[in-house]
């Protein structure tokens, strides 16, 4: 039997469930700041599939009987073989209109498409998006659309129009700012320049939902210089990659991310001249 795609952990007073949005099949044609034949190289010696396969998942929190999204995943945008995080919420007895809050680590198809359904539509009618004001001053600028190259044309397209339905419901927040109480804003720019994690904090625990600082865990926690195509400032996300790191191998902080091995959750140690990633040991919940 295949691993459901649903996950929950607690973290002091929330329950966070991770929702597997599916599995797509990539290239290290997409690797960028290493060689083609390093990133199949670090593959390899994690024992993961060469070439790499990149895992999408969202989050679901509860927090005192509500319902709180992080991101929603690609909705139709990827095929039929992608977008579960709607039905893991239908699987969960989660009504969308019973999520009142969503928060966006940033507007790329994977993780705002879900938002709408075919039609473009909303499909959480009664949901607030939260997002960083520097992600909707890039994506929602029709002089930066404009002016972007043809290939970044779809993109814009696609967070314009997953965003238009909850446009008299969106607040935006910048680095250090509450989106809900105990949830903050961390910014996180080069993957987009709005990228932001979401800092979680309950009791005495800590987690920090980072988005896309980790596309490929096999490859970047071993070679955090690796960047990707998909970055609009690669240089840059390598900053706010080794700063993600380094803080929450400091810290010690519990971190989750969109693009993590599945149910993503874990801590980060340094590791010879990178680093390396220990998944957070099962154990059933009392």
């Amino acid at each position: 039997m295949q691993n459901p795609g649903i996950h929950s952990t607690k973290l002091g007073e929330i329950t966070i469930t991770a929702l597997n949005d599916g599995q797509f099949q990539a290239n290290s044609a997409i690797v960028n700041g290493i060689t083609a034949e390093q990133a199949d190289a670090a593959e390899a010696a994690g024992f993961r599939h060469v070439p790499p396969k990149i895992t999408i998942s969202s989050f679901l929190l509860e927090i005192a009987g509500k319902h709180v999204l992080v991101d929603t995943g690609c909705g139709t945008a990827f095929g039929p073989a992608m977008g579960k995080s709607r039905d893991k919420l239908a699987t969960l007895g989660i009504d969308p209109a019973s999520i009142g809050t969503i928060m966006i680590t940033h507007a790329h198809v994977d993780h705002v498409s879900g938002l709408i359904d075919p039609d473009g539509k909303a499909v959480f009618a009664n949901a607030e998006l939260v997002i960083n004001a520097a992600e909707t001053a890039f994506w929602l600028d029709a002089a930066i659309a404009a002016a972007a190259p043809e290939a970044a044309k779809d993109a814009f397209k696609t967070a314009q129009t997953a965003l238009a339905p909850y446009a008299g419901r969106i607040r935006t927040v910048s680095h250090g700012q509450e989106a809900l109480a105990g949830i903050v804003c961390h910014h996180l720019p080069g993957h987009t320049p709005g990228h932001s994690g979401w800092h979680i904090a309950s009791g005495n625990e800590q987690l920090l939902i980072w988005g896309d600082v980790v596309h490929l865990p096999g490859i970047q926690f071993p070679h955090p210089e690796a960047g990707l195509a998909f970055d609009t400032d690669s240089d840059l996300a390598r900053v706010s990659r080794r700063g993600a790191f380094d803080m929450a191998a400091a810290d010690k902080i519990l971190v989750a991310g969109m693009h993590l091995d599945f149910p993503t959750f874990g801590h980060v140690v340094k590791a010879g001249g990178g680093f390396g990633f220990v998944p957070k040991v099962w154990a059933p919940e009392a």
